[in-house]
């Protein structure tokens, strides 16, 4: 069986055991309005994701950092390449831009938390095999 990388793992939600079972239930194309939903264990190994409860409230620092950098990259483009508009394009191109990309940083925040901070071990051995014990 080849390895699967972590980046190709954490770029598809998936689980940092397995790297097979997906974070997510849902595709956020497939679904849009439920870019939330996650599954409590992985589909394939059946790994615990919330490590305690209220585990994923650290997400929120990863995701603070997230709009951060979109916030003040949009602010940097919109300086640099558009002359330096209006305040009131600022105001208003500045959080359109945040609010359309919150299901991006919303999971990719869950996710970077899970991988830094879960204590889950990658194990190559269970990649190929799924576990009855699911959801």
């Amino acid at each position: 069986m080849q390895r699967k990388s972590v980046g190709s793992a954490i770029l598809h939600h998936k689980c940092p055991r397995c790297r097979t079972g997906d974070i997510f239930r849902y595709s956020f194309f497939q679904k849009p309005t439920k870019f939330t939903d996650t599954y409590k264990n992985c589909p394939h190994c059946g790994e615990q994701y919330e490590r305690e409860p209220g585990f994923f409230f650290g997400a929120m620092y990863v995701s603070y950092a997230f709009t951060m950098a979109i916030l003040l990259g949009t602010a940097f483009i919109l300086y640099n390449f558009f002359g330096d508009p209006e305040l009131i394009v600022y105001i208003t191109t500045v959080p359109a831009v945040v609010l359309l990309s919150l299901p991006f940083v919303f999971r990719y925040s869950r996710t970077l938390f899970l991988y830094g901070f879960g204590g889950i071990k990658y194990n190559p051995e269970i990649a190929g095999e799924p576990s009855s014990n699911n959801i």
